[in-house]
């Protein structure tokens, strides 16, 4: 019995391997297309997303020499500009002068202080360097006077008051004004203004930039200053009387803050001068806080038509503060959005603001009419990468 179960199992089998042998001869007899072998098509791909921002607006990135290395070579810039450009960046404001110091050959600061250049870039000259690479990769860049009026920070006003005493920007008590570690200049002087108008024409003049930009520190100076012998007497000469020792009062407020506006005038004229095109921007404190604070009227600058941008800082670490000052300054401009960006704060130290938190804010920069922004600062937009690649672009 088995035997026959075994030979019936095999002529079985013997008859299913003929069938299918005649099966496969008549498929290529009768032209069949269909290879078990052959590969399944393969399915298309959705076509690529595309942005939903303004083309035409500001995506700006500050770039710094403090807790960066992206200017300390030519490698390193490249590398940024290659960020920034993933990142959907397209205005580069990269410092050109903080702490006494100048990121390129300076004149200027040589026969200041005996320095052209800060120490680590001699023998380079990285603003060229970035404007080279910037420029090849389609973006702008601005040359960005990172301390303004300020001298130094927590040096006791550094090289510039050694050099210059006189400069020094003075409280009621005649001391050295300084705020938040950062030792001031007198703005009001003279002599200071053309110190920082020939900084201003030297980068003009010297390099195929796109724009140049002021910020908290410029124009700007901590309302404790004004009381030296030069601003005093002047303020004494107009108004018939000493400057009153409350450096918020009002009256004292405005007439200093009006100063700095004329300054800033005078600024725009000249370096417009040398260059038509030029963008004269500006990143003040959030007002009114930079008026009370810091003298910086900038509501002003935007009426009178002193600034093709202004870019506020609105750093702040939660969504309800954030909203607050937002709709603040965008009530102050009167309708005036198209030539606003705030400034978003991406990191400082070791905080870096949360996918979630950046979409909120730039969603609420739309909502309430900014089509644009800038980002303090590159390491923060290098550190969120992928963020400004792949939600950044389609935030409405």
């Amino acid at each position: 019995m088995s035997k026959f179960i075994y030979s019936l199992s095999f002529r079985s089998i013997d008859y299913r391997s003929h069938l299918w042998r005649c099966l496969i001869f008549c498929c290529f007899a009768l032209g069949c297309s269909k290879n078990p072998k052959d590969p399944a098509p393969p399915t298309p791909l959705p076509p690529p997303a595309t942005p939903v921002w303004d083309p035409n607006a500001f995506r700006g990135v500050w770039i710094t020499t403090t807790a960066s290395t992206a200017m300390d070579s030519r490698d390193n810039i490249k590398q940024m500009v290659d960020n920034c450009k993933k990142g959907g960046i397209n205005h580069l404001f990269v410092v050109v002068y903080n702490n006494a110091r100048t990121m390129y050959p300076s004149t200027v600061m040589q026969n200041l202080v005996g320095r052209q250049i800060l120490e680590k870039f001699e023998g380079r000259d990285p603003l060229r360097e970035i404007i080279e690479e910037g420029h090849a990769a389609g973006l702008k860049v601005h040359a960005w006077f990172e301390y303004g009026f300020s001298s130094s920070y927590s040096a006791n006003g550094g090289p510039i008051v050694i050099a210059k005493p006189h400069w020094a920007a003075k409280d009621f008590n005649g001391n050295l004004v300084v705020k938040n570690g950062f030792d001031w200049l007198n703005p009001f002087h003279p002599e200071v203004q053309q110190f920082m108008i020939d900084l201003f024409r030297e980068v003009v003049t010297k390099y195929d930039i796109d724009g140049v930009q002021g910020d908290d520190r410029l124009p700007a100076v901590p309302s404790s200053a004004g009381y030296d012998a030069h601003t005093a007497a002047w303020y004494r000469s107009e108004k018939g009387i000493d400057p009153p020792p409350d450096g918020k009062n009002a009256n004292w407020v405005a007439w200093r803050a009006g100063k700095l506006n004329a300054f800033l005038k005078r600024l725009r004229t000249e370096v417009k001068a040398i260059k038509p095109n030029l963008l004269v921007t500006m990143s003040p404190s959030p007002y009114p806080f930079s008026l009370t604070e810091y003298l910086q009227d900038w509501p002003v600058w935007v009426d009178s038509g002193y600034v093709d941008a202004v870019f506020p800082q609105v750093y702040r670490y939660d969504m309800a503060a954030y909203n607050t000052v937002l709709i603040q300054q965008k009530d102050i401009l009167k309708g005036k959005t198209n030539i606003c960006y705030p400034g978003v704060l991406v990191k400082s130290g070791t905080y870096v603001a949360t996918d979630g938190f950046l979409t909120q804010m730039i969603q609420a920069n739309r909502n309430a009419g900014f089509k644009g922004e800038s980002f303090f600062f590159y390491e923060g937009v290098k550190d969120k990468l992928p963020f400004f690649q792949g939600q950044y672009p389609f935030i409405k």
